[in-house]
């Protein structure tokens, strides 16, 4: 009998529960899909507290959700994401940002800032692990709406000269023209 509860026990802890197997899929399809996963420490927040920075990251375009460890790295590992298991240590809550990692990184630095709660324990963007410090650099940046800015006006500008040179090209032929005309009709 007691070798028979053994094997139950084992065949239960090998076999992958249905519901684990769909969240499983579910963060793999996060890590897959988004720009950036921060993983924070949500120790000392209360109900309420989530509830606010929830607000504040979805405002900022990102998801907040508590995950389990094991779960996590059971995707990650799946993807072939190494790295992650060091931060993979006590409660584990995810903002996933789906196209810009920096807002919500800096939606979460502001709130620790205010609350002195949360931690940031590290993150996943763009095919790259960071460390804590490197989200921190990461809020320190500008969003990408602002770094198109950037290099838009970066690539205009030349533009611009060219422009300035061409037409003034053109007006100094127009006016030595000019110049030629006078001189031809105060001859004749």
């Amino acid at each position: 009998m007691e070798a028979q509860v053994r094997r139950h026990e084992h065949r239960e802890r090998t076999q992958a529960r249905p519901e684990k197997v769909a969240q499983v899929a579910a963060i793999r399809e996060w890590l897959h899909r988004a720009a950036g996963v921060i993983l924070t420490d949500y120790r000392g927040l209360n109900v309420a507290e989530i509830g606010q920075l929830r607000g504040r990251l979805r405002d900022a375009g990102a998801r907040y959700q508590v995950v389990k460890n094991t779960l996590l790295a059971r995707a990650a590992e799946d993807l072939g994401i190494t790295g992650l298991a060091p931060y993979l240590e006590g409660p584990t809550a995810v903002a996933i940002c789906p196209d810009d990692p920096v807002t919500p990184a800096r939606v979460l630095q502001e709130y620790i800032r205010q609350m002195r709660k949360l931690e940031v324990k590290g993150a996943f963007v763009e095919g790259r692990v960071l460390t804590a410090d490197e989200v921190k650099s990461l809020a320190e940046m500008p969003a990408k709406p602002q770094m198109r800015a950037i290099a838009v006006g970066a690539l205009k500008a030349p533009l611009y000269g060219l422009v300035g040179v061409l037409t003034g090209l053109q007006r100094n032929l127009v006016y030595a023209l000019s110049q030629i005309q006078k001189q031809k009709e105060a001859a004749a």
